[in-house]
């Protein structure tokens, strides 16, 4: 088996390569502080051609892989970790699910300036009561005549306080087939974006209040029985995270291995101490290791979605093999890794964000097991209890 990426995957990394280093490393320290979402970024990937590089044609994406996809976000972030989440935005997450589900009709009202880079989508997906546990979300639609009246709430929503349109999870009514998803449009009356709040790794989030939220019925992305292609669809948003956990690992990786050749104590360079040398090899074997998990879930979505046991391992491969190259990063180096003067202790906290996000790294083992033998855990107590 050749473990090499092809000869188009490999020019197309390395014309992103090439690009990142000559557009987005100027400021990228800065990028990486700055809670505002950079739209010229944005604009600029788009024109690039790396929004939507597994979209077809027909819908204004590029046509291209979900490798080429990953590739993208990772040769992004060995540079610029802050523009690899707007990379993330053009191609997983809430916007693939909706090229994936949504009528020619959406897809021409919306999908256009989403493209662009010009306006962003947000997902709305937890609630106070339901985080893990998303079949239990309360949020629902009540049709009357043509249109569905919305009432609820929505937290963690990554880039809500940008957002110009959101995909909500919600109940048409009581149980598992009631489940659907709707497209709601910032300014909609009754609905109300709250005050952003920070995460630790510094983005942030708002609340989102339904109250008596008017919606016409073209805007139901999804209807009642809709919750299992919704998933399959999420699915594939776990490669764009276990991409992002996986290049900011490597890129402290890599600022901490020059830091290792160039810094001295003891009157020798710290690559010279063996208790170091173990802990880039340790780094290093499972950053590898995560990076063919990574490769074998994209390479499945080469022909259709991947499946939910291969994006489950790339991604708490990924999420685990990042924390510790940033963890291990950060500790070499010192107080300098600690420091907001470099750009480890970024790679840290945002790193830690995706083991939760999207999955936590609990709930992926769960679902690797229920792989392994074929038959489903449920987590909720039986009814008579």
């Amino acid at each position: 088996m050749d473990f090499k990426l092809n000869a188009d995957d490999e020019a197309f990394a390395d014309s992103v390569r090439r690009f990142a280093k000559d557009k987005l490393a100027a400021g990228a320290l800065e990028r990486a502080h700055s809670p505002r979402y950079p739209w010229e970024i944005a604009q600029l990937l788009a024109e690039q051609g790396l929004f939507g590089i597994a979209f077809p044609e027909k819908d204004g994406g590029q046509g291209g892989t979900l490798m080429q996809a990953v590739l993208a976000i990772q040769e992004v972030a060995l540079v610029c970790p802050k523009s690899a989440d707007i990379v993330q935005a053009g191609n997983f997450g809430p916007i693939r699910t909706f090229v994936e589900y949504a009528t020619e009709e959406q897809k021409a009202r919306f999908l256009p300036d989403l493209l662009a880079g010009k306006k962003l989508i947000s997902l709305g997906m937890t609630e106070p009561d339901a985080g893990s546990a998303l079949t239990e979300l309360r949020t629902s639609a009540v049709a009357d005549g043509d249109d569905y009246i919305i009432n609820g709430t929505k937290i963690f929503s990554t880039h809500s306080p940008e957002a110009d349109l959101f995909l909500i999870y919600l109940r048409f009514g009581p149980g598992l087939d009631n489940i659907g998803s709707v497209l709601i449009e910032k300014g909609t009356p009754g609905f109300t974006v709250g005050k952003p709040s920070s995460f630790m790794n510094g983005e942030q989030w708002s609340q989102l209040y339904f109250e008596n939220a008017r919606i016409p019925g073209k805007n139901v992305l999804l209807g009642p029985g809709g919750f299992k292609k919704q998933i399959a669809g999420f699915n594939v948003e776990r490669l764009g995270n276990a991409s992002r956990s996986l290049a900011l690992g490597r890129h402290a990786f890599n600022i901490a291995r020059q830091h290792a050749l160039t810094r001295k104590q003891f009157g020798r360079p710290l690559c010279e101490f063996q208790g170091l040398q173990w802990k880039f090899a340790d780094m290093y074997m499972r950053l590898e290791q995560a990076q063919l998990l990574l490769y074998k879930a994209a390479m499945e979505g080469a022909h259709g979605l991947p499946s939910a046991q291969s994006t489950a391992m790339a991604k708490l491969a990924a999420n685990e093999a990042g924390w510790f190259a940033a963890n291990e990063s950060l500790q070499i180096m010192g107080g300098m890794g600690f420091s907001q003067e470099a750009i480890v202790e970024y790679c840290l906290r945002r790193i830690r964000g995706w083991m939760i996000a999207g999955g936590s790294i609990e709930i992926l083992k769960n679902r690797i097991a229920e792989g392994i033998f074929e038959r489903s855990f449920p987590q909720r107590l039986p009814k008579s209890q």
